[in-house]
């Protein structure tokens, strides 16, 4: 019996990245092709950047996209770390008509909602019931929700305010980078970022995700929090997985 096969593409604020999935083992099928991305990253030339990775594998089905923005229908309404241009763009539109495909043939999906998808499918969350929340960490912070494997779209747990900010300005990934902090200088600010969270909701587990997720053990014991804490099984692989699973599955149904 063939394996179900779809593909997935991963739109960051500093790379994209994109494969054929294995959709029944929840694993890429191939080696994944990564091109930073653009600057600026306008709808037009992310939209090539796009085509070039679907075209190096000579895909002809449908494709799952994800973007850092709020997506309702296939429009972007957001534009976290990714030219604002995208808001207010019709993204599943756009990547259609560059890709050659029609308007189902592409999903649009956002790229925490893709990473957390694929999580809870195939990965860490697999089997988990009542409240689980996964977070992102890359150039900012991504967050999608669940309630009893059901999505709940669209989460901006990022965008929290801590101590007056921005919470992915103080925790994200990128500030680890560019502060050149040590992981046991750059985890209590991701403790108190998951501790201000805690006090809106009360999650029975949090999967922490990101490409910093692949070095999940050197700091997510030192972690303090409420809620039990686990890394991404599916790391930073999660966003492609999820985004062409939910392409493929919508397009069998």
């Amino acid at each position: 019996m063939a394996t179900a096969r779809g593909f997935g593409v991963d739109i960051g604020g500093s790379g994209i990245k994109g494969c054929p999935v294995d959709i029944d083992g929840g694993v890429l099928a191939e080696e994944r092709m990564r091109i930073p991305t653009p600057q600026p990253s306008t709808p037009s030339a992310v939209a090539d950047a796009v085509a070039e990775i679907v075209e190096k594998f000579s895909w002809t089905g449908p494709v799952g996209i994800t973007l850092p923005c709020v997506i309702k229908d296939g429009t972007a309404l957001t534009a976290a770390n990714i030219d604002k241009g995208w808001i207010g763009t019709d993204a599943q539109e756009l990547f259609a008509e560059r890709l050659g495909r029609t308007r189902d043939d592409v999903l649009v999906l956002n790229d925490a909602d893709a990473a957390g998808t694929a999580e809870i499918r195939s990965g860490a969350g697999a089997g988990h019931r009542g409240l689980v929340v996964v977070l992102t960490f890359g150039t900012g912070i991504g967050s999608a929700m669940f309630v009893d494997g059901k999505l709940v779209p669209n989460t901006e747990f990022g965008h929290i305010e801590v101590d007056g900010h921005d919470a992915e300005k103080q925790a994200a990934a990128s500030v680890k980078d560019d502060l050149e902090l040590t992981y046991e200088q750059w985890a209590p600010r991701v403790s108190h970022y998951i501790q201000a969270l805690e006090k809106f909701i009360w999650p029975d587990l949090i999967i922490l995700g990101g490409g910093v997720s692949k070095k999940g053990h050197k700091w997510i014991p030192l972690l303090e929090t409420r809620t039990p804490v686990v890394a991404a099984a599916l790391r930073n692989d999660a966003g492609i997985v999820g985004a062409a699973t939910a392409a493929a599955t919508r397009h069998n149904a």
